[in-house]
């Protein structure tokens, strides 16, 4: 396989991904504007309320399955399948949310089992944004597959980190200039408008992918492809490897920690840097921005380390060390703004050192045929974490804001932040300990 062909490949997925991640995180850095009031461009939301749609994303992979069955999807009927349905969900449901958050709605909505009332524009909203979350979370499986089926023997931790950075740009962008480009346009729906279009381009970039795939498999010797012989190998009665496997299970529970701990701080990040660091509205989502943009350089720098060296499990350690120290300062009565942009960058760090060791040791554990399972199943547990910790975080950033003055009391807030850190540290040791049992090779390089 050429060198230059795998790259190109890397990049063309690569770039699908980091539109993705701009459209999860387009209105993160919108919530003061979203809670403010339609004179000033705002649409009245409360904290609950956007609480409830950063976590909607996750709503349908958790509750309905629908990831896990992307990833049987996937490993039955193959990435280029299921990168095109993936791509036009997320598109789908990018449109959605636009439609929602441009137009004004009357009354509200009462869901059952005592979630609670919100507005309607939040409930479709939080709709378009839930179908988008489920093709986000199976194209992102998807990738990873791609990577592993190019990549296997060559520089996979190191093409697993350039994705992930290329990835954090669209993060970091959407933090930094989300809210300047609302603001100068006027409204939030601009920024959403702008992020569905890149989707749209990302649709084709992936299009552009599937013919190079095919081309790829069509020279393959019959039969001798990554994908074909993976397809070909599944069987449902093979997901008991991953139910009796211990690896897979701490694996997928520290993913779940750390991103737990990370992904929802992001969405309420801006806020916080405002209120408790008394940092100016148009410069407050740079400061989280930093952590995505560090990752940009880290990721496959620690990625190469894994690829040359090995340590992953250790990576995985270290990195849900400095989360768990992150928040537990980040906590403490300590308001200066040096000290919270010095986090940040450790912070950016671990999120930098752990999904560069994460995410190329599950094809240690988990056979190539049941990979895209494997992914699902352990993105679909992180999803969990995705849909709940907001809510839970905006239901307790509502009972700690003070009625008079709006500021809200983020202690309690990095508390839970700083357990998932925690949760994820005695994970890494779990893992660490089965490695040694099983002999995985997460301690050993990459590169063969």
């Amino acid at each position: 396989m050429v060198k230059k062909m795998r790259f190109v490949t890397l990049v063309l997925v690569s770039l699908t991904m980091m539109f993705a991640y701009f459209f999860t995180d387009v209105m993160s850095p919108l919530e003061s504007l979203l809670t403010s009031s339609p004179e000033t461009g705002g649409l009245s939301w409360s904290s609950d309320e956007y609480g409830f749609f950063s976590g909607s994303y996750g709503f349908f992979n958790v509750f309905l399955l629908l990831l896990f069955f992307g990833g049987v999807v996937l490993d039955k009927f193959g990435i280029r399948f299921t990168g095109v349905l993936s791509s036009l969900l997320m598109f789908g449901g990018a449109l959605i949310k636009w439609w929602a958050v441009s137009r004004s709605f009357e009354g509200s909505v009462a869901l059952p089992f005592s979630l609670g009332v919100y507005s309607t524009q939040v409930i479709v909203a939080s709709l378009g944004f839930a179908i988008f979350g489920v093709g986000a979370e199976i194209a992102c499986i998807t990738a990873t597959k791609v990577i592993v089926k190019w990549f296997t023997g060559y520089e996979m931790a190191f093409a697993m980190g350039l994705q992930v950075a290329l990835a954090r740009i669209g993060t970091a962008t959407a933090l930094a200039f989300s809210l300047p480009f609302a603001q100068w346009l006027g409204e939030a729906h601009h920024s959403v408008g702008l992020g569905a279009s890149l989707l749209f381009i990302g649709l084709l970039l992936f299009l552009v992918y599937c013919v190079l795939d095919k081309r790829f498999d069509r020279e393959a010797a019959a039969g001798d492809s990554a994908e074909t012989s993976a397809e070909e190998g599944f069987r449902f009665s093979d997901l008991r490897l991953l139910i009796v496997s211990r690896g897979f299970w701490h694996i997928s529970l520290l993913c779940l920690m750390f991103y737990a701990g990370v992904f929802p701080f992001l969405k309420f990040a801006t806020k916080l840097m405002i209120f408790k660091y008394g940092i100016s509205e148009s410069v407050a989502g740079l400061i989280p921005a930093m952590l995505p943009f560090g990752t940009i350089f880290l990721t496959p720098f620690f990625g190469r380390i894994y690829d040359r060296y090995g340590r992953g499990a250790t990576l995985m350690l270290i990195g849900s060390v400095l989360l768990f120290v992150v928040h537990l300062v980040i906590a403490l009565p300590l308001n200066y703004w040096p000290l919270v942009i010095f986090m940040m960058v450790m912070l950016g760090i671990a999120f930098g050192m752990v999904p560069s060791a994460m995410w190329p040791s599950v094809p240690k554990i988990i056979p190539m045929k049941l990979l895209g399972t494997a992914y699902a199943l352990i993105f679909y547990i992180q999803n969990i974490g995705l849909a709940l910790v907001p809510i839970w975080i905006g239901k307790i950033n509502q009972q700690h804001t003070d009625p008079s003055t709006g500021v809200i009391d983020y202690t309690e807030t990095m508390i839970v932040f700083a357990l998932f850190g925690l949760l994820a540290i005695v994970l890494s040791l779990l893992l660490l300990r089965e490695d040694k049992v099983r002999g995985y090779g997460l301690e050993q390089r990459n590169i063969a």
